[in-house]
């Protein structure tokens, strides 16, 4: 018997709001500005690309592309994504 896996996305697992800010949140510690925007692009598909975009006033194609993996969104981008979520940036100090 052949197993056949499938591909892990965590869109399909991002139902609330609080699973959201948990998952942005984790994201966020490492400090990774690539990983970020990845995380923020499987949101938008969990969310609806196209709502959010217009919830953000970017346009969809504009959107896809600043969150796909090679994307590189700016600042003003990531907080206007943060704000049509309901979410907010914020920083904290890194715990040592």
């Amino acid at each position: 018997m052949t197993l056949k896996p499938s591909r892990f996305d965590p869109a399909d697992h991002l139902s609330s709001q609080e699973d959201i800010a948990a998952y942005l949140a984790d994201i966020a510690q490492d400090n990774n500005p690539a990983l970020l925007a990845s995380a923020l692009g499987d949101v938008a598909r969990a969310r609806n690309m196209s709502q959010l975009a217009r919830d953000s006033g970017l346009t969809r194609a504009g959107l896809a592309r600043a969150l796909a993996a090679d994307g590189n969104p700016s600042f003003a981008t990531i907080a206007k994504v943060a704000k049509a979520l309901g979410l907010q940036v914020c920083f904290v100090p890194i715990q040592h």
